[in-house]
């Protein structure tokens, strides 16, 4: 069948469903806004009872604060796997409809039961298969409507929506934690993602059978794009594979590192004045990078290429992650919010380039089970942030964790510099 004039609306509608499903799946990037209330801080000690609104919560040490976060995150990336193989076979719809079930369910788990326990089970647990669910039935989905040479720009546009949630969920939680506490911040947003997740679920569809996007430039598809779909048990035997379960390493953990640590690193060094009016304002200004660089990022990939875009996003945010513990040291805030958006910027971009490169690499018609295996990376990287946390506890300071990641960031660099499409020398 010949390739599409043009791209039908409806394409257009599943890219924008997606996104809106990410809007909500994307709380883990505002967990900053919970660890700050969580941990204790002298005089208070972990295992100490919080009073008013929050009774029955506990305070919780800085490694405990974050073990909701990396479970939630690594379970996220292992429920990648199954949540492509359902997109692949039965469509988008049922992983968002599930998805948006267990997203709802695990926040209000976690406001129910006040605990650690609680945190670990609502948010870690069902929030993790929650998001792997659904963030695998949205991308793929949205890809198959378009041709190689807009992946990049249409998996920035779904994907941006996963890092732009901060920007307003970061201070719709501080406000319903203030007015509600804890408990009734994280029901509060269970019943609203339940209601959207849902509804915009609905409108996620594969494209009808015969169905061929509009064809790329001819060298475009001769330089970097596959014309073969390799099955995943194929694709595990190639280094490419592990190569890009590397990169996406590398471009998370950096990312994952600061959005952990976002809100607490502003408190150490902001103004009193400074924090009572924005103290959430750090998250929130990371998310709208973080979604602004997926979208940039997926569209100048598209021109320059995959790899040359994370070379360039990789060295940059290398050079900042390595500058925080000296910003930190000299309390620059203007500095701090430069150095986080750069990082933040790098990592909504790798999240866009990495399913790109999976198609490119690999074809679109396996995409959702491939690049399930492919996000696995991600959810390694997980283990980055919850070793600064203890890190933090023995040495008091985020920066050795600073300066390993930074190095891993500049390793996976020099990993992406030497991949190639498989097949080729």
């Amino acid at each position: 069948m010949e390739p599409s004039a043009k791209v039908p609306l409806r394409a257009w509608v599943v890219t924008f469903a997606g996104t809106a499903v990410n809007l909500c799946l994307g709380i883990l990037y505002a967990w900053s806004v919970w660890k700050a209330q969580l941990i204790a801080s002298d005089p208070i000690q972990p295992g100490a009872a919080m009073t008013g609104m929050n009774e029955g919560w506990t305070y919780l040490s800085k490694a405990e604060a974050t073990w909701a976060y990396a479970i939630c995150g690594f379970v996220f990336a292992a429920f990648m796997i199954p949540g492509g193989r359902l997109q692949d076979r039965y469509g988008p719809k049922l992983g968002a409809t599930l998805g948006g079930l267990f997203l709802a369910g695990g926040c209000i788990v976690a406001g129910l039961m006040k605990s650690y326990l609680g945190l670990i089970i609502g948010f870690g647990l069902m929030g993790g298969i929650g998001m792997g669910l659904g963030y695998a039935a949205a991308t793929p989905a949205a890809v198959k409507w378009f041709g190689p040479h807009q992946r990049g720009l249409i998996v920035g546009l779904v994907v941006g929506g996963y890092g732009g949630a901060a920007i307003y969920i970061a201070p719709l939680a501080t406000s319903l934690i203030d007015n509600y506490g804890l408990s009734g911040s994280f029901i509060g947003l269970g019943i609203l993602f339940a209601v959207v997740v849902i509804v915009a679920g609905q409108l996620l569809s594969w494209p009808p059978a015969g169905y061929v996007p509009p064809a790329p430039a001819a060298e475009m598809t001769k330089k970097s794009m596959t014309t073969t779909d390799w099955p995943a048990a194929d694709m595990i035997k190639t280094g490419q594979f592990y190569g890009l379960v590397f990169l996406f390493i590398g471009s998370a953990q950096s990312g994952l590192l600061v959005i952990a640590n976002a809100t607490p690193m502003l408190n150490r060094i902001a103004t009193p004045e400074f924090l009572a009016a924005f103290g959430w304002l750090l998250a929130s200004f990371g998310g709208l990078v973080n979604a602004v660089g997926r979208v940039g990022t997926g569209l100048y990939s598209d021109k320059l290429g995959r790899a040359n875009a994370y070379l360039i996003n990789g060295f940059l945010a290398a050079a900042c992650v390595l500058a925080i513990p000296w910003i930190m040291a000299h309390k620059s805030v203007p500095l701090l919010f430069i150095a986080v958006g750069v990082v933040y910027w790098q990592y909504g971009g790798g999240l866009a380039l990495l399913p790109a490169f999976t198609a490119d690499y690999f074809g679109s018609k396996n995409l959702g089970f491939n690049y399930g295996l492919v996000f696995l990376g991600w959810g390694i990287a997980f283990f980055i942030p919850q070793l600064a946390g203890y890190l933090e506890d023995y040495y008091h300071t985020l920066d050795y964790a600073f300066y390993l990641s930074g190095g891993l960031l500049i390793a996976a660099v020099l990993v992406c510099r030497l991949l190639t499409r498989p097949g080729e020398s």
